[in-house]
């Protein structure tokens, strides 16, 4: 036993000498609440650390866990009227039953025949946490290797300075969204590998690695982080399972049925969540509507995915992201051996792809001084409450621009907040901020109400841009350098772990922008940023019924407002106004903006 206790000590160690920082509030409050608990020298380790072995102490505890100290706990809603008391801070009802020794007996004698047995050795707790000697200050990612099966970022660690590394690998695969049905079969390989991988994944976790593996727009990823050391296991494991992947028609069932349950729980999701879906919808260039996926999913069945599966690997890109305490050579050495299991091996399973096959997410131009809205009804019919979107398309991606668009954001979101929730009331979620579609820049208002339709929402967002107009103006030059001082605070935050870091250039790498250094660059582009500058902007892209504006408004209306609902329908446009009737036939008529993809991002051989 004392190599369990020794396995415990080295996990609690490790994570508590090599934790990631998290936000100062969350660590005060983390402190705060040990100060309830522990002595003042152990308010900072808390219980990370294991104390003294004693086996003495651990085997009276195991004498305690027997048949006759059972206590169970039973939460079902088959109880409801048959509870005899009422607890007092929820007014949940309960009652209270002792098992009788006669019952405890039966368990004893019923009780199936298993060879239970302690847990073997964690293969993955690590051992080396020595830092990896970077020869050169590596302050970006570097593209490190290239070719026609895959593609692999490289970003050492030069700033945390821990054990640990990020790994993300994007298997792009043209033959995971090329219709409903395809996109929900990738949906269900993701997690029956997820569900296949869970005999490794206690201990991973326990050790301080963690993965996910997660469907998405152009085929499926895999990501892995934490300690570096053992890592390679780990990733290798995966890969093989996708390699020799079956489909195990039990299994299949159980996933299949988790999946209908959230596919069919969409329509119970709050309706500004329901605008901002139909908002993603009708902006973004090819993608398949949740009722089309739901339509076909009780059709599927684990044959199905059995022919699809070989379709969806035998043409793919791998882009790979490795960040952390990892040298060149290792990281070159895990997308080597991606590419030799899948690629190289003598029965190859995957193909690399044409170029036609690269995959690129575009995104809808709208029509500058028209004024595009979509009203529907929302899914849930019972739900009160009605939500607007109102998004404002500014520009593709331009820091110049980026910065002027952020600046008034920062600086019209207390006040939108203060005037449309607090003021007029119109409901309880209320929010300005900035949207970033592929690349695509722009301003979106969200709001929840009872109070109003949406339609008559989508008027008070007006007034209040006209009403915030005379306050653009009128800041002083000491508020407008105070607003700018502030964004520039916040972009020259350090990122606070290797998560974090990853993310953002993560973003750079999916969106195809490349543009590692932005934080930096958009610095720069505040420092000059002149007053006038800012109201230029306001009067180009923002003001109400400028010609260069470009807006879309979903209205999701609420059984309060289903007569505004019949009404809003049949309505004639007023000029300059057009409902979307049909989202793929507005898709359809749109031009797109090209994609960053197209150009640099693009795999060049």
């Amino acid at each position: 036993m004392k190599w369990i206790f020794d396995e415990l000590v080295a996990i609690c160690e490790t994570g508590f000498h090599y934790r990631d920082k998290i936000p100062p509030i969350h660590y005060v409050v983390n402190i705060a609440s040990n100060m309830q608990i522990f002595p003042p020298e152990d308010w900072l380790v808390a219980s990370s650390l294991p104390s003294k072995f004693v086996p003495s102490t651990i085997q009276k505890v195991l004498d305690e866990l027997s048949s006759k100290n059972v206590r169970i706990f039973w939460e079902s809603k088959k109880f409801e009227g048959c509870t005899d008391s009422v607890e007092p801070w929820y007014g949940t009802p309960y009652s209270i039953e002792k098992v009788t020794a006669s019952t405890i007996q039966q368990w004893i004698e019923n009780a199936p025949d298993k060879n239970l047995h302690l847990p073997k050795p964690n293969i993955f707790i690590p051992t080396d946490l020595s830092l990896k000697h970077i020869q050169e200050k590596v302050k970006f990612p570097c593209l490190l290797r290239k070719s026609s099966f895959s593609r692999l970022w490289y970003k050492p660690d030069t700033m945390f300075f821990t054990p640990k590394a990020y790994v993300r690998i994007d298997f792009n695969c043209p033959q995971s969204n090329y219709s409903p049905e395809a996109e929900t079969l990738t949906d269900i390989f993701t997690r029956l590998l997820m569900d296949y991988l869970n005999e490794f994944a206690y201990d991973a976790q326990v050790a301080g690695l963690y993965y996910a593996i997660r469907h998405t727009d152009t085929g499926f990823q895999v990501i892995v982080v934490g300690y570096n050391h053992k890592m390679s296991i780990l990733l290798e494991t995966i890969i093989g399972k996708i390699k020799q992947f079956e489909v195990k028609p039990d299994r299949f069932a159980v996933i299949k049925e988790t999946v209908t349950k959230d596919y069919e729980n969409f329509k119970f999701q709050q309706p500004y969540k329901q605008a901002l879906y139909y908002c993603s919808l009708l902006l973004e260039d090819h993608t398949w509507p949740w009722s089309d996926e739901l339509e076909v999913l009780p059709h599927l069945e684990a044959d199905d995915l059995v022919e699809f599966l070989p379709r969806l690997l035998s043409r793919t890109f791998v882009e790979c992201y490795i960040a952390g305490n990892v040298e060149p050579h290792e990281a070159e050495s895990m997308v080597q051996h991606i590419e030799d299991l899948l690629f190289k091996a003598p029965h190859p399973i995957s193909k690399p792809l044409f170029p036609s096959q690269h995959l690129t997410n575009r995104i809808v131009k709208l029509e500058k001084g028209l004024k595009y809205y979509y009203p529907v009804e929302g899914l849930n019919q019972k739900n009160e409450n009605s939500a607007l979107v109102h998004y404002i398309q500014v520009h593709q991606d331009d820091i110049k621009l980026n910065v002027k668009l952020q600046l008034f954001a920062l600086i019209a979101k207390q006040p939108a907040f203060h005037q449309l929730r607090s003021v007029e009331q119109l409901g309880y979620i209320t929010a300005l901020l900035r949207r970033n579609d592929s690349g695509v820049w722009g301003l979106q208002f969200i709001i929840q109400s009872t109070a109003q339709d949406p339609a008559k929402l989508d008027t008070r967002v007006d007034a209040f841009l006209q009403m915030f107009e005379s306050k653009l103006h009128e800041m002083t030059d000491e508020e407008y350098k105070g607003n700018v001082n502030a964004l520039i605070g916040v972009k020259l935050e350090k990122h606070k772990n290797l998560r974090e870091e990853s993310a953002f250039y993560l973003r750079e790498i999916s969106d195809g922008t490349l543009t590692f250094d932005r934080r930096e660059l958009e610095v720069a582009a505040l420092r000059d940023l002149k007053k006038e500058e800012l109201v230029d902007f306001f009067n180009n892209y923002v003001k109400v019924d400028v010609p260069h504006k470009k807006t879309l408004s979903v209205h999701v209306y609420g059984c309060l407002h289903s007569a505004e609902y019949k009404q809003a329908i049949q309505e004639a446009d007023p000029p300059k106004v057009c409902q979307i009737n049909n989202i793929f036939s507005f898709r359809r008529s749109r031009p797109l903006y090209g994609s960053f993809k197209g150009g640099l991002g693009q795999m060049k051989l």
